[in-house]
């Protein structure tokens, strides 16, 4: 009797279905550790914005702005001002946003820091002077 060197289509199936799982869980697992990697950027984009408003702008100015855009943060990158996703600050579908209160000729009172995040709840920051 011969026999025949090879695999059976059993054994490759198992090897295939192994496989798929393998690439399945690694890209679960990809997503998820990207997914916490953006939301710590963002978290690090919204606290530079808050202490450059605090710390640089109110200081300065006595106020705070109504929008924050490229020129009004001079104390800070502003590639922060720009998500993840490549959106800045302010422009519709961002995952950061600037919520201006109590204004008046473009002078504000208070505002809300927010950045919405994948694996939690929204990360957000109030002025501290009210």
């Amino acid at each position: 009797m011969q026999r025949q060197s090879g695999f059976t289509v059993i054994e490759v199936l198992v090897i295939v279905v192994f496989l798929l799982v393998a690439a399945v869980v690694g890209f679960v697992q990809f997503s998820s550790t990207r997914n916490s990697f953006d939301d710590s950027r963002k978290r690090t984009a919204i606290n530079a914005i808050y202490y450059s408003l605090e710390e640089g702008f109110y200081k300065q100015h006595g106020y705070y702005p109504e929008t924050i855009k490229d020129d009004t943060l001079k104390t800070m990158d502003k590639e922060l001002l720009t998500d993840p996703s490549g959106i800045k600050i302010g422009e519709p579908g961002s995952a950061y946003s600037y919520e201006a209160r109590s204004c008046s000729g473009g002078h504000c009172k208070e505002y809300t820091l927010r950045a919405t995040l994948k694996n939690e709840a929204d990360f957000t920051k109030d002025s501290q002077h009210k």
